[in-house]
């Protein structure tokens, strides 16, 4: 703390504090309220001055962030966080209790986003006089030497270490500009009457402001021709992880979840610490006691005493959880770091506070449906059944639609329970408040915005019928009614001018699950219908060229297309659907032109639909395995065949045999050659059909039923080779 004298009677002092330290925010609450100040210049983005006074307002808790961005690129933004135990939070707490002039005297948000400058200090001088300690954590550092000195003995010590650091640093031009800026504000403060001014600023700054401030030329100087710019703040709230430097924020701390235990716990913070550690594990069915908790206290203090250091830090409580409550297992102590030593605390901030037509829509809706907005990790599964469960997934598909990232569609669930359950996994994180107001410029409501945003995604000169076939899937589960005729009409039109029949086998099978979803969301599907119907047609017309010279790989990719399709036709249940479908695949099945894997694939899915029997399936088999085909193209049709189900082979020992036979019948050189796709196919099936084969083929399976028995005439046979024998002219 630096006095400063500028008139006769009017004072200034200068508290350099380290941004989010507790003994910093604790001995500068103490400080002000000695020095009593009738102004406090606070370092923040001068042009937030407005927002001071939600400050007290009701709904206010930290963790928040003044978020300023430019109005026509809201992607261009900055944020300031503050936390209970920042000292900058303090000062304004302070100053709203005790009906104190407060404002922020740092650049302006519209100048720093118009420079596109880090408003953050890079990095932590405090570190630096720290290590010289012999401490290896800054605000432990800062907490020993706060809480053992008085604080303007404490204040004035910061100030004359940063001095001396300052002597032999290079300051960046962007300090300069921020430090010449602050002093433009303290004089004007002092002009306009303040006799007791406090400064709050990082103590890396604390001796630039320092001393006889002088004429404002070189200063104006300094900030002169620098952009003006134009930017909208507002508050938002945050978390303690996002205060970590962990989340890659330039001023950020390693613990936040213990600096605000050590704030707002002054009475036996330890042990209430290891309290704390100890119910979190025991949250996890874990074994810990209260002889765990006395014994890592007793540990935790033994390491301070031995370290010569009057409180136990993070490293010895750290210690003491690993070898105690945690019994040295490493995955353990990370648990505890992610849950408590970061944390995941979310602040809020007044209903009242200004913000974007579209954010006032989400919170309405959020409330509405009791979506609390929660910074931890958590699955909330729908019924659309019911009218509170297809409310909640219109509001989360359409945030999906928007960028803005709250809930993640769990897939899977979702195709195990059928199109009437949904599975999200929702986490609120605060960067979404940037989303929100970036996805603001399409409209004011979560459904205009999405709407308006998704017919633009479309109305791109390269959109393929893939993406506007998933568009529209994706407008019928937001329910953007307003939206889904224009993007039939797209669809359409896309579809008319492509003529590569993957795309449109790749756009198919969406469009069929939107079918499906009309039905559930009680959707008009007859236009769908029909262009779904005019996909399928086209799709089956140039099929059997589609199919036609292909190599490996390409026919893999159409295989998983053509399967993609039969999935969602089979569910599709429409007789004339299926039906035409069939028949181009019965048109490749009868081919020999065609890539082994696609002929082998279209007789299995023919044989599944019952119109080609085990038979004849086996027939086709023996036939692609004759002379003639390369081993690669026998071991390719038997991988469409199969198509990663054993359990054909399982039950059909007759074309278990073929296979068997020819695999032994490989000589060496095609062995290594088909070893690859073999192993593919085989490698695909389930455990206990691999064994099922594996004994079938090792106890040499009969090829016909074991109830069935062969009686032979042996005579009539001996005369039959007899008879052989004379007309070949071999001698009996």
């Amino acid at each position: 703390m630096t006095t400063v004298s500028t008139t006769v009677t009017a004072e200034t002092r200068i508290f350099g504090i380290r941004h989010h330290g507790p003994g910093s925010a604790r001995s500068l609450r103490l400080a002000l309220e000695k020095f009593s100040p009738d102004a406090i210049l606070i370092e923040g983005p001068a042009d937030a001055d407005p927002l001071l006074g939600y400050i007290a307002a009701e709904g206010m808790e930290p963790p928040v962030a003044l978020l300023g961005y430019q109005p026509d690129e809201p992607a261009k933004a900055a944020l300031w966080p503050f936390a209970v135990f920042s000292p900058e939070w303090q000062a304004m707490r302070y100053g709203s209790e005790n009906d104190v002039s407060v404002g922020f005297f740092d650049l302006p948000a519209a100048m720093t986003l118009a420079l596109d400058d880090e408003p953050g200090d890079r990095g932590d001088p405090l570190s630096d006089l720290a290590e010289a300690g012999g401490y290896d954590d800054a605000e432990r550092w800062w907490d020993a030497i706060v809480e053992s000195s008085s604080d303007a003995d404490i204040f004035d010590a910061v100030n004359e270490a940063m001095t001396a650091l300052r002597e032999t640093a290079e300051i960046d031009e962007h300090t300069l500009r921020r430090e010449a800026h602050m002093r433009q504000v303290m004089r004007k403060v002092l002009k306009d009457g303040a006799q007791r001014l406090a400064i709050v600023c990082g103590a890396w700054h604390g001796p630039a402001l320092s001393g006889k401030l002088g004429p404002a030329v070189a200063d104006a100087r300094i900030l002169k021709g620098l952009p003006k710019g134009r930017a909208t703040l507002t508050w938002v709230p945050w978390t303690h992880s996002r205060l970590s430097t962990a989340s890659g924020y330039g001023a950020g701390i390693t613990s936040p979840g213990w600096y605000h235990h050590l704030f707002t716990q002054t009475e036996q913070p330890i042990a209430r610490w290891l309290t704390r550690v100890a119910g979190m594990l025991r949250r996890h069915d874990l074994p810990v006691s209260s002889a765990h908790i006395i014994e890592s206290v007793r540990l935790a203090e033994a390491l301070a005493t031995l370290r010569g250091r009057p409180l136990a830090g993070l490293s010895e409580v750290t210690e003491a959880t690993r070898a105690v409550l945690c019994d040295g297992d490493e995955t353990l102590l990370r648990l505890v770091s992610t849950e408590m030593v970061v944390g995941e605390a979310l602040g809020a901030v007044p209903e009242g506070t200004p913000t974007v037509p579209l954010e006032a829509d989400l919170r309405a809706q959020a409330k509405t449906l009791r979506l609390k907005q929660q910074a931890l990790e958590r699955t909330v599964d729908l019924d659309l059944r019911t009218e509170n469960g297809m409310a909640k997934s219109r509001l989360l598909h359409r945030l999906r639609l928007l960028g803005i990232g709250w809930g993640r569609l769990t897939d899977s669930q979702v195709r195990n329970t059928g199109t009437f359950r949904e599975t999200w996994t929702l986490r609120w994180r605060p960067e979404l408040a940037i989303a929100v107001v970036e996805a603001a410029r399409w409209g004011t409501t979560l459904r205009i915005a999405a709407e308006a945003k998704i017919l633009d995604a479309v109305a791109a000169p390269d959109a393929t019928v893939g993406t506007v076939s998933a568009a529209l899937e994706s407008a019928l589960l937001a329910a953007l009614g307003g939206a889904t005729e224009g993007l039939i009409i797209r669809l359409e039109s896309v579809a008319a001018l492509d003529h590569d029949v993957t795309h449109l086998l790749a756009a198919l099978p969406g469009l069929l699950r939107t079918l499906r979803y009309g039905d559930v969301r009680g959707t008009d599907t007859d236009a769908l219908t029909r262009v779904a119907d005019g996909l399928l047609v086209r799709v089956c017309a140039g099929l059997p060229s589609a199919v036609t010279g292909l190599d490996g790989d390409a026919a893999a990719e159409l295989r998983a297309l053509i399967d993609a399709v039969h999935l969602a036709l089979s569910a599709r249940d429409s007789e004339w659907a299926t039906g035409t479908w069939l028949s181009a695949l019965r048109a490749i099945a009868d081919r020999d032109d065609v890539n082994g894997a696609l002929v082998g694939r279209a007789v299995r899915l023919l044989c599944d639909a019952e119109l080609i029997d085990a038979a004849e399936s086996a027939r086709r088999l023996s036939a692609a395995l004759s002379v003639g085909h390369s081993a690669i193209d026998k071991a390719a049709w038997i991988d469409g065949f199969l198509g990663g189900r054993g359990l054909l082979l399982v039950h059909d020992r007759n074309m278990l045999s073929l296979i068997d036979t020819w695999l032994c019948d490989l000589d060496e050189d095609q062995f290594t050659a088909t070893l690859p796709l073999l192993r593919r196919t085989f490698g695909a099936f389930d455990t206990g059909e691999r064994q099922a084969i594996g004994q079938a083929v090792r106890h040499g399976a009969p090829t016909t039923s074991s109830t069935t028995t062969t009686e032979y005439d042996l005579t009539r046979g001996e005369l039959a080779l007899t008879a052989a024998a004379e007309i070949l002219g071999v001698a009996g």
